[in-house]
């Protein structure tokens, strides 16, 4: 349904740093950059390898960036493994945690999945959500 996805931000550098890395841990890679320090418009798209962006963060200094509560993006993973990962980048990279990696049985027998919010204070969720 969803094309992509964008997301505000207060600082795309450090941001950026923390995207490359917990995203990579999934398998999502920078696919485009338009990175000019100092001028407006500055963002970053992820997406699968060889494709197009699914995420953009935007550089966004006057304040409007974190949607409202209630709000969050959950982000696929080939493995349980990758969640870990995901969760151990992000927390590495400046996020924090909001809820370590493990099974959610009380969303499905098979749902495992890693919160953490990002520099900015997005909710993010890494999800596996098959029987390995």
């Amino acid at each position: 349904m969803l094309h992509h996805a964008s997301l505000g931000v207060s600082d795309i550098e450090r941001s950026a740093a923390f995207y490359d890395a917990a995203l990579a841990a999934l398998g999502y890679i920078r696919v485009w950059d338009d990175i000019r320090p100092g001028q407006t418009g500055q963002a970053v798209g992820y997406g699968p390898p060889g494709g197009g962006d699914k995420l953009a963060i935007k550089h966004r200094p006057d304040g409007q960036r974190a949607p409202g509560p209630g709000f969050h993006l959950a982000f696929a993973a080939p493995n349980r493994q990758a969640v870990d990962r995901f969760y151990a980048a992000a927390i590495a990279h400046g996020g924090s945690d909001n809820g370590r990696p493990g099974l959610r049985s009380h969303y499905d027998e098979h749902y495992y999945a890693a919160f953490v919010m990002d520099p900015d204070g997005h909710a993010l969720e890494a999800v596996f959500n098959s029987a390995e």
